[in-house]
């Protein structure tokens, strides 16, 4: 049996809570397994907090940097959150006093993963974060070790559950983005400020940390397209459910030659695949490789339990002495990506508009798409409603044939220009994962 692990957990939060119920409630379990651990010392912004454990025998530290130098703590776990403040000082306060890191924090891996590995690798300490993407689903370990000799091609997702949940619902029920996600936050599955989320940042910082592990190269946050959920409306879900296609969050990481083509964004996505299967809260990844061919990885990608569960699995492996690099490959050969300019991208796209009705509209429209180099592959236009006004418009729906994203991007702005256009167009990005 291994040396017991003293653990200092910072952040005490659902995650942190969670975390605490296992370890204590649950020692014996780990004792059995090989993998003894207690929890030495906590730091957390409430100190009397019911978090449904007792910790009056726990040592409390009210700032998490001289929790992470505590002698009496040899692994430190991060659940504080935020890519900076004080989250990222403890980090490497414990890093430099010589202790391995587990953390759950997302935007601090995503956006300072490389210096962390570095600095994990010049102490020779473990850092693990299994937690950070997919909550219990484990995936990091999968594409970190068990496709370490495949060569990934891509990797996409929905990563995001709160979005998951809310289109879903949007699909089964035709009520707006609103309505449903008014339900979303009172049942837990959106916070009272959903912005992270239905904004697509959350997805972001997953598929980064994503891509970093499948291609030995991290993206710049900064430089990731990144798109939300917030203008999609049940009228394209209904569409795109007629044609074949569910509107999902994708994540999507891509080699292409030097660059890594990433992006998040509402798009449609073919009912068959397995990311179009997906439902409700729930996250699913897509690895694509080779010799391996197509992997999924399905299950709950939020909420105390998987969280809790993720980050238990980490402190195993390092209780079990299993090491490697954080990115599997060492510090020095995980560069910088260069993120390909989506503009220059080739694909197909969902164009919804709604027209005056008169003669000429459509055709005048097409010769707006056809002006910017984008040709039309289908079309649909529903027939109006006979009790409907005179001014109501006529809705038409192209589906086009691949062409540059910025071409189509100018086009719509041509076309939400133009007189016959009476609202703003309705665009979505296809991914027919060819």
């Amino acid at each position: 049996m291994s040396a017991p692990l003293r653990l200092g957990v910072a952040g005490l939060g659902v995650v942190g809570g969670g975390l605490l119920k296992l370890v204590i409630d649950r020692a014996g379990d780990f004792d059995r397994i090989g993998a003894p651990m207690t929890v030495t010392g906590v730091c957390a912004r409430n100190r009397s907090r019911d978090r449904g454990v007792d910790i009056s025998n726990v040592a409390w530290f009210d700032d998490p940097c001289a929790l992470a130098k505590s002698p009496d703590v040899n692994v430190f776990v991060e659940l504080v959150g935020g890519a900076d403040g004080s989250a990222r000082a403890a980090v490497e306060a414990a890093i430099a006093s010589g202790k391995h890191v587990v953390t759950a924090n997302k935007a601090m891996v995503a956006e300072h993963g490389r210096a962390l590995a570095a600095a994990a690798e010049k102490a020779g300490v473990q850092f693990r974060y299994e937690a950070a993407v997919a909550g219990g689903v484990p995936v990091i370990r999968a594409v970190r070790d068990g496709l370490a000799a495949a060569r990934i091609r891509q990797v996409s997702g929905v990563l995001n559950g709160t979005c998951n949940y809310i289109l879903t619902e949007m699909q089964a029920t035709g009520r707006p983005y609103k309505d449903v996600l008014a339900d979303a936050q009172r049942l837990g599955y959106a916070e009272a400020d959903p912005a992270f989320d239905v904004g697509g940042i959350d997805a972001a910082h997953k598929i980064a940390i994503l891509a970093g592990l499948a291609f030995h190269a991290t993206p710049e946050f900064k430089d990731i397209p990144v798109s939300g959920i917030e203008s999609v409306s049940p009228v394209d879900i209904g569409y795109a459910e007629e044609m074949g296609y569910r509107v999902k969050l994708l994540a999507v990481a891509e080699r292409t030659g030097a660059e890594l083509d990433i992006r998040v964004g509402a798009t449609l996505v073919p009912d068959d695949h397995p990311i179009g299967r997906s439902e409700g809260p729930d996250n699913v990844i897509v690895v694509e490789s080779d010799p391996v061919g197509r992997l999924s990885f399905q299950g709950p990608g939020a909420g105390e339990g998987a969280t809790a569960a993720a980050v238990a699995a980490d402190l195993v492996a390092i209780a079990r002495g299993e090491a490697g690099p954080m990115f599997a490959a060492s510090a020095d050969q995980v560069a910088i990506a260069q993120v390909r300019d989506a503009g220059d991208d080739l694909a197909r796209f969902y164009l919804r508009l709604a027209l005056s009705d008169e003669p000429g509209s459509m055709a005048e429209a097409a010769a707006t798409l056809a002006r910017r180099n984008v040709s039309i592959a289908a079309m649909q236009q529903p027939e109006m409603d006979e009790e409907a006004g005179e001014d109501e418009p006529a809705t038409v729906v192209f589906i086009t044939h691949k062409a540059r994203v910025r071409d189509v991007a100018t086009a719509v702005e041509d076309l939400n220009a133009q007189a016959i256009a009476l609202r703003p167009p309705s665009l979505i990005r296809i991914e027919d994962f060819d």
